[in-house]
This record gives C-alpha cells, structure tokens and sequence, in this order.
C-alpha cells in the first residue's frame, strides 16, 4: 500500500518549495528522489474551552485542580517561554486559554497569592510584548510585573538546590515554586522532546542542574532525544530522574498541550500541500512571495515572516500526575507528525527555515543552523535516524557570519574565538563552558538584557553531537561564506545541485536520496527490513 506522504520524483515532476534561511527556493530534484511530506493538520478540537476545563476537573492520577485549593493558600503558575511554538501563533495563545481558566478556577475558591513565571532556564528573557502575546492583554494587565515575570537562573537569593538524585545529579529550582502549596505547570507542546519532568525540572531550574544532562557525554549517547523512552535517550532518563526527585518535595499538577501542524496561515496553505496538488493560485502566491523575499533586506524579510503568526489549533489536553500526562501528549504528537519509511537513505536533503527554538525575532546564525542540521532534523525520527551512518547530509542556507548582537552575545565568541581552536565538544565542555558560564558581562546580559546565558553556546553544540558523529558529511547548499563552513567541518556548495553532485561523489553506486520537505514538523519512522519501494 503506498504511502500518501511519500513521492518519488520522476521527470516530470515539478520543482519543490524549500526554505534557505528567510528565502525561498523552487528546485528540481534528480528521478528518483524519495520526497517525505508532513500529514494534513488534525483537526482542531471544536470548543477549546471546554476541553481545558473538562481536563481540570478530570485529571489523570490526581484530584481535580479544585480539589487541590484552599483559601489563602500559595501558588504558582509556571509556563513555557517564547522558544514555543514556532513561530509565534495567532492569539489567543493556547497557554492564555488555559491560564485565564486556571485563574478563575483559583478565583472562585479564595486563591489571590499568585504568581506567573516563563520558565526560560538559561534562554533569553522574554520582552513585555512577548510575555503579552502568550497570556493576553487581561492577565498580563493584572498581573505584570510585579506577580508576572521572567524566571531567572542567575538569582542567587531565589533559586533553591535541593539535593541529588540517586544518580548524583544536581537538583534545583526557582524559590517561588519550591515554597508554592502548589506549583501548576503550563505546557504548549510542540515535539515530543518537549513537556513531561523536562518542563519543571529544565525550565525552572539553573546552570548547576542543566549541565547533568546538557553535556556532550549524554548527548552523544542519545539515540533519537526526539524519542523519550528513557532507554534511547540518556537525555530524557536524567531529566526524569530530576523531576521526579522535586515532585517528592512540591505538589506540581501539570497541564499540557497538544497542537497540530498548522504553521501557515490560510494565505500561505500552499506551505501544507505536496507541488503536485498545487493549483494555479496558489504557485503564483509562492512565487510571488519569493520574488518578495529575494528583493527585501534581511531586516524586512524577518519582520515579513513574522508578521503571519501561525494558525495552530489545539488538539488535546490532559491534566495531572506528571507521567500519565505526558504518556497521552506523547502519543498525540507522533500521531500528528510520525511517518512510517521504509529504509535509510545515503544522502538526506533537508531545506532550513528562518527560525528555531532559539531565535524567535532574530537571525538564524551558523550555530543555531548547526543545531538544525546535525541536531533538531538529524533526531526528528524514531527507531533509525533518516541518513545511514556515515552518509551525507545536504541543508539548504546562507551560512553567514551574522549574529544578533543583543539575543546571541555568547555565541559571538563561542564561534569566531573557541571553535578555531577545537571543534571537539569535551574539550569545549572542560577547558572553555564554566568560563562563560561564571563570566560577569554574560551573566548580566542574561539578567538585564535579552541575551541568551553564557553556557547556552556550549548546549547548542552538545545538540549537535550525537548527529556529528552520525553523519559523515555535512555540505551547506547556498553557503556564502567558505570560512564560515570551514570552521564547523562543513562543506560549501554553490546551490542545491552543486551539493548533490558532490554527495554523489562519495556515495554509493545509486545512491537513495531523500528529501524531507519542513517545515511544517514531521518525524520520520524509519525501518530498515526492507529496501526503500517506489510505491511509498
């Protein structure tokens, strides 16, 4: 039977739309070429409302929220930052519907000592609009700044270590939360690596904690952290560890979500559909939007992008014990996103947007690029990675040296002093990450700016570690900068079919291609019994 989200391109077939950073390319790819499309958005749930409340007062191994409150009593409210979703989506946030239900619920039965976190970790800070945009004008009116706020993993007066788990990793959390009755944890999640223990024990938590997991010993073990059965991913298994260790020191009742893959929207549906489908509107749009974006400055074409916040919907909610939770969230996503595949391929094409989880209203630079290709789309898969071991990986982007000076301040130096000397990740981790880590101007940066903490350099390579010691090469269609390549290992390419005739030079005879066509998200499925079938 084949598979209605896999094409094989034959020679008629028309060009495809991919992304190089904040442009867009139309390319023909060689016969052949199995083409992976993510699936038609669910359906969203009609009343979302309702099914926020019916989760509240129907919970999975807890009391119902109102079960939990008395009058007079302490909580806290702790919610995902601006990494999620991507991009930014259309108001009402999900996480506003759920906390203005919330918030009457604690209303209604005496609660007023409460406070709103963004659990950022060591991200950047969210700014007042962004902080806006997520809760609405009402809460963040009635709450900000004084009860609505940024969580901050440099204050030393309010962050609490609390112990070790068995396995002697550190545990520490936000002293607000700690010190709460009950601390309600907010999630809006986008990929399966997102919620469950992860969301208290990372997002609330500080550099001390972090660095049990976000190190390159851990992550070079990961076999998919996409995949968050603990035995694939040592990443997962100490994060766990983490959060169950505070859930035996605070009462936490957690809500998470579930959205489809509606990225675009309506105007841009052409986004959701295979080439073939097109109709004729719908390839003057997309052509129409890349003759927009091929004569706009940089600046333009990110506020551009921006200007259309994506049109996801809600598509579950559950609340309660942490575990049970998660386990529904989990299998919601992978049945929005999992694509079963038949076979790995020796060369993977993947077409890099202009955002990620980290530089949401800024540039993509090289190093988060890095994250994308050897890190996000390299771990989008269950069972097998995408790419055999040792094949080659093609992205399609500029690759320039620029860098947000304000969110990216770290990563600055992390690429143009440390990465010419070593591009190995345990001499980074030992000789270099502390440094920066402990070094004043980042720490301030991080607390009084908006820029990322001085570790978060060191994290985004880790990320990238089990995939570059996946992939034996990685060449960068599109590059402009040659140093730039020659300082992360990769190779430059001039375009698309530059780079594919240089992977086909170290493939083997017949190489299987495969492109991935992102965004929208998808994971790939990947089994290896059986030789790749044109009926796919």
């Amino acid at each position: 039977m084949s598979n209605p989200q896999i094409h094989i391109v034959d020679n008629d077939s028309p060009a495809r739309l991919m992304f190089s950073g904040e442009q867009l390319l139309f390319e023909h790819l060689p016969a052949g070429t199995r083409v992976i499309y993510p699936k038609p958005p669910i359906v969203g749930l009609k009343d979302p409302d309702a099914a926020i409340r019916y989760a509240l007062n129907n919970p999975l191994g807890m009391e119902p929220l109102h079960g939990l409150l008395w009058p007079g009593m302490k909580v806290t409210i702790a919610f995902d930052d601006v990494s999620l979703p991507l991009p930014p989506m259309k108001r009402p946030d999900v996480r506003q519907r759920v906390l203005e239900i919330v918030l009457e619920i604690l209303k209604n039965h005496g609660v007023d000592d409460i406070h709103l976190i963004a659990a950022l970790a060591v991200h950047r800070r969210m700014t007042p609009d962004e902080l806006r945009h997520v809760v609405g004008d009402r809460i963040y009116s009635a709450y900000a700044p004084d009860r609505l706020y940024n969580h901050d993993a440099e204050d030393v007066e309010n962050m609490l270590d609390i112990g070790k788990t068995e396995e002697g990793e550190y545990v520490q959390i936000n002293k607000r939360a700690m010190e709460s009755d009950l601390l309600i944890y907010v999630n809006l999640n986008l990929v399966p690596m997102d919620g469950g223990h992860k969301s208290v024990a990372t997002g609330l938590t500080g550099y001390k904690a972090l660095r049990a997991h976000h190190n390159p010993y851990v992550m070079e073990k990961c076999d998919s952290y996409m995949d968050p059965r603990e035995e694939r991913s040592p990443l997962a298994a100490s994060v766990n560890r983490q959060g169950r260790f505070l859930e035996k020191n605070v009462k936490i009742f957690h809500i998470e979500t579930a959205i489809n893959n509606r990225m675009f929207p309506d105007q841009l549906g052409f986004f959701h559909k295979k080439e073939e489908g097109w109709s004729d509107f719908d390839w003057q749009k997309a052509k129409a939007l890349k003759a927009t974006l091929d004569t706009l400055p940089q600046a333009a074409r990110q506020k551009l992008l921006y200007s259309s916040p994506a049109a996801y919907e809600l598509i579950g909610v559950w609340a309660g014990e942490c575990d049970e939770v998660h386990k529904r969230t989990v299998e919601k996503c992978f049945e929005q996103y999992a694509i079963p595949v038949k076979g790995q391929a020796d060369i993977g094409i993947f077409g890099i947007p202009y955002v990620s989880p980290y530089n949401v209203h800024s540039y993509l630079n090289p190093l988060l690029v890095q994250v994308q290709a050897t890190g996000y789309l390299h771990n989008l898969y269950r069972n097998n990675p995408l790419v055999k071991k040792g094949g080659t990986v093609i992205v399609t982007h500029p690759f320039n040296d620029q860098f947000d000076p304000v969110h990216h301040a770290p990563y600055i130096e992390f690429v143009h002093r440390l990465l010419p000397e070593t591009r190995d990740a345990k001499t980074l981790h030992k000789k270099y990450e502390e440094k920066f880590a402990t070094d004043p101007t980042y720490v301030e940066l991080y607390r009084k700016s908006y820029a990322y903490h001085g570790a978060h350099p060191f994290f985004m390579w880790y990320w990238g570690e089990a995939g570059r010691q996946h992939v034996g090469r990685v060449i960068v269609a599109g590059a402009t900068d040659d140093y730039m390549c020659e300082l992360f290992g990769y190779e430059p390419a001039a375009n698309l079919q530059e780079a594919i005739g240089m992977a086909q030079d170290t493939a083997p005879p017949n190489p299987q291609m495969t492109m991935v066509h992102v965004p929208p998200i998808l994971m790939v499925d990947v089994s290896v019994d059986e030789k790749p079938s044109l009926k796919q």
